[in-house]
């Protein structure tokens, strides 16, 4: 072997030593079972960009943990729906708890609400956006956030397909050491799971401090370096793309394949179902990015969107939300 190639090869083995160190640290860090900062002594308000359904959930579940909250949207209509679905999912929520009328009250006084852009993040310790799934908007929001935000505040992506780099490419590069992805799943009040994606360079005191967090609001957090669709959804894609060929190749039905997963899987739905719960066009959009330029994905033809996918998602069949998907919905 020349020495050029022992080269290359010593260096390959080193990197590969340096992942496993990591991955090793991250393994012990989770096995702290008590956090070591009581994150209510750094994280007091909460900024939430964004009143759709994961946003408002998200603001919900913050109050509930009694962390003040601003959530901003642009039109007072969107605040308006948004909360509505605060009211009516902590209502929900009291039920199940055996919590009265006065704790929904007390946690709906938690959140504010505001159309002003750059007030909403004026007190924050935490700025989390959870806006439509456009990398130029989300890199306008934050750059103009950043200004306007106190120097110490976190920032948070809730993108589920963008990669937490590329959305902080707007902010200075002391914001970027303090911006991650917290990756909430649909519906946040009842969905435990939290994916935290961190940049190279992260202080792990920061982690920390973002893994209590997550933990006082109820959640589990699991930790991912920036990769593009983090942990589940990198599993969940090509999933449902193989189940998805295999439908249209003619070698089952989406019924049978359904059946198979959860009988043969454990599975507590199929993935056509659950293609229908999450929406056509959410996974739609995120498969055409990756498979158009994602790092290490690009071209990939297990990302590549099926002509079918692609029509359905154009006549607006995206699922439980339009009352037909791949399965109709009364």
């Amino acid at each position: 072997m020349s020495s050029q190639s022992s080269n290359r090869a010593g260096s390959s083995r080193q990197t590969a030593l340096r992942r496993q160190q990591q991955v090793l640290s991250h393994l012990q860090g989770e096995k702290q079972a008590v956090p070591t900062q009581d994150p209510k002594k750094t994280i007091r308000q909460i900024a939430v960009y964004g009143a759709g359904i994961m946003g408002s959930g998200i603001a919900q579940v913050a109050a509930q943990a009694g962390y003040k909250v601003v959530l901003w949207d642009m039109r007072p209509a969107d605040i308006e729906r948004g909360m509505a679905a605060v009211k009516k999912s902590l209502e929900r929520t009291a039920k199940r708890l055996k919590k009265d009328a006065e704790w929904v009250n007390q946690t709906l006084g938690l959140i504010s609400t505001t159309t002003d852009q750059l007030q909403a993040c004026s007190g924050a310790d935490l700025v989390i956006e959870a806006i439509v799934e456009d990398l130029r908007i989300k890199q306008k929001l934050f750059g103009s956030l950043d200004q306007a935000a106190k120097p110490d505040c976190i920032f948070a992506t809730n993108t589920s397909s963008l990669l937490v780099r590329d959305v902080a490419a707007s902010v200075g590069d002391d914001r970027k050491k303090r911006t991650v992805a917290l990756h909430f799943f649909n519906p946040v009040a009842m969905m435990k799971l939290v994916e935290i994606a961190y940049m190279d360079g992260m202080d792990e005191r920061l982690l920390e401090l973002l893994k209590a967090w997550v933990r006082d609001i109820g959640k589990t957090p699991v930790l991912c370096r920036d990769t593009p669709g983090f942990i589940v959804n990198r599993l969940l894609v090509p999933y449902n793309s193989e189940a998805r060929m295999l439908v249209e190749r003619g070698d089952a039905t989406i019924e049978d394949v359904d059946t198979a997963m959860k009988l043969g899987a454990g599975y507590p739905m199929g993935p056509f179902e659950l293609m229908d719960m999450t929406g056509l066009d959410t996974g739609y959009h995120i498969m055409k990015g990756w498979y158009e330029g994602a790092p290490g994905l690009k071209g990939d033809i297990r990302f590549k969107p099926t002509a079918q996918m692609e029509q359905m998602v154009k006549d607006g069949h995206l699922g439980r939300k339009t009352g037909q998907g791949y399965y109709k919905y009364n």
